[in-house]
């Protein structure tokens, strides 16, 4: 049984992987992101400008050498939903699996692609 909805925020590959990316690293420009993603400039900024709206990302404007270049950040609020997300997950491996002697499932990240163990 399904108690708690995931996150339809971050229940979107792009998203997640986006929010996995700056998890993992603590911030990131967005050419990083793009180039990580395999995003289109669009279509990133389309789902940086939805996490943004929700307080689970900001931007950080920094001027320096050259052009200005903005460093994105998970909120406190988006680290936690990020969390949760992933627990959330977690706790359903067993029940998708049908294996209900199994009270937790882990997971390990390879690359940008999370694996059940």
């Amino acid at each position: 049984m399904i108690d708690q909805p995931l996150d339809s925020l971050l229940h979107q590959p792009v998203r997640t992987r986006l929010a996995a990316y700056i998890a993992a690293r603590g911030e990131a420009t967005f050419s990083e992101l793009k180039q990580a993603l395999d995003a289109t400039d669009g279509n990133l900024e389309a789902h940086v400008k939805k996490l943004v709206a929700a307080a689970y990302l900001e931007a950080i404007k920094s001027q320096g050498h050259g052009r200005p270049q903005t460093l994105y950040r998970l909120t406190p609020l988006g680290l936690q939903a990020f969390h949760d997300y992933v627990a959330e997950l977690q706790r359903l491996l067993p029940e998708l699996s049908g294996d209900e002697t199994e009270s937790t499932a882990s997971l390990t990240r390879t690359g940008m692609t999370w694996k059940a163990t």
